[in-house]
């Protein structure tokens, strides 16, 4: 498996990523991702901003995260200092094919590399409630539970924040 950026010419696969996901959340009862978000306007921007890693194993896009410092408004709903520089990963997903080898810890991983790299002790991520399978996952991978929020482009939804300190 290699970590790599992604370029535009991934978006198709990262697009057909997404669509094999979100109805898979949907049926667990996570509604955090639709058929309008993430889009490839999203992922495009990403791009361009050199934050869009993928997971390629084998020439196929298994995964995709966005490493980002820009955090959400509502991360304040928690308490977190939103002037303290932190790696925000966004957009976490792993192809249902890939699921459970590792995909999602070797991306978070790379969040972490690129902490370290630019000398910013903090990491933070949100995920749905809902979602069994990252709220199993960040505190395995040292995140701490922060607390429950809300997202205003979510609305009636909870989101569960977590914090890793290096």
């Amino acid at each position: 498996m290699l970590i790599r950026y992604a370029t535009l010419t991934d978006i198709p696969a990262i697009m057909d990523l997404i669509k094999q996901v979100v109805p898979l959340m949907r049926a667990a009862g996570n509604f955090q991702w639709d058929d309008k978000y993430p889009n490839p306007e999203v992922f495009a921007e990403d791009i361009t901003l050199q934050q869009l890693w993928v997971a390629d194993v084998a020439g196929n896009i298994a995964g995709v995260s966005a490493v980002t410092t820009q955090q959400d408004a509502e991360y304040a709903q928690v308490g977190w200092d939103l002037d303290e520089e932190a790696i925000v990963t966004h957009r976490l997903a792993v192809r249902p094919g890939y699921q459970g080898q590792g995909i999602a810890g070797a991306l978070l991983a790379k969040a972490e590399n690129e902490a370290v790299r630019k000398g910013i002790s903090v990491l933070r991520i949100d995920t749905n409630s809902e979602n069994q399978a990252t709220n199993r996952l960040f505190p395995r991978m040292g995140y701490t539970f922060a607390g429950a929020i809300t997202l205003e482009f979510r609305p009636g939804l909870s989101f569960y924040c977590y914090e890793k300190r290096l």
